[in-house]
């Protein structure tokens, strides 16, 4: 099932925010029902903007369907394994 929603799924990192929001929209005038927010550690809050910016001011019938958070065990360059919370939010027309 992850294979198929692969295409769906927007990944948050450093662009400037509206990068990501255009790309949701995108998403979803291009047919997909359902959109996947993903986003890990500091660019949680950047993946909730995009979120709401999407919901608020481009596709207002968009709806948050589910919100799921998660911590990640990361191994760093010296070994180490540090903990990082990730979200998946849901957003479907």
């Amino acid at each position: 099932m992850a294979d198929e929603k692969t295409d769906n799924t927007v990944y948050i990192g450093k662009k400037p925010t509206m990068n990501y929001v255009l790309a949701v929209a995108t998403q979803f005038n291009s047919g997909s029902a359902e959109i996947i927010i993903k986003a890990r550690g500091k660019s949680i809050s950047k993946a909730v903007d995009v979120a709401e910016i999407v919901r608020n001011r481009f596709i207002q019938d968009a709806k948050v369907n589910d919100i799921q958070i998660t911590t990640e065990v990361l191994e760093n360059d010296d070994g180490k394994s540090s903990n990082v919370s990730s979200i998946e939010i849901f957003l479907k027309m």
